[in-house]
């Protein structure tokens, strides 16, 4: 059954329903408020520029050398890229989906949604999309992509 959930569900969807579900427990009373401070807004929007900015290069470096940015279907990808971002990380799109969900948690002003949300993000694409995706790249690139797990990391 578990093998059934791999690139079923597309990352930018899965980090909305994340994030519905972080409002839908703010919204029936949080689980454990943050006191409002006065920044929160401003380090609010610096995660959403990170996140976006993650988000942006991932997709600029995948566009520059003419590979499929489609994440549900790996076995199409006609390049390794390992340069820009991805010299930082092997995912930069799903970190931007990390920060955005970070963003979202510290605007809903509650701690516990804050960390769960993002965790729950990265543990269901760690299992589900990443694993699954890398198994892909390992196949079609070999030991280019061997030796670029060994040198990037999965996530920073």
């Amino acid at each position: 059954m578990s093998a059934w959930l791999e690139h079923r569900i597309p990352p930018p969807v899965l980090g909305a329903v994340v994030a519905a579900g972080m409002w839908a427990l703010v919204a029936t009373g949080g689980l454990l408020p943050l006191p409002d401070f006065g920044p929160r807004l401003l380090l609010t929007g610096l995660l959403v520029a990170t996140g976006l900015a993650f988000d942006l290069a991932g997709l600029r470096a995948f566009l520059a050398r003419r590979t499929t940015v489609n994440p549900m279907r790996p076995e199409r990808a006609t390049s390794l890229v390992t340069d820009g971002v991805y010299r930082i990380t092997r995912n930069p799109m799903y970190i931007g989906m990390v920060f955005l969900l970070l963003a979202w948690g510290l605007y809903l002003a509650d701690a516990a949604v804050l960390v769960l949300g993002p965790v729950v993000y990265m543990l269901y694409l760690n299992r589900f999309q990443i694993g699954p995706e890398e198994r892909v790249l390992l196949g079609l690139f070999g030991d280019e992509y061997r030796d670029y797990m060994a040198r990037v990391r999965r996530w920073l």
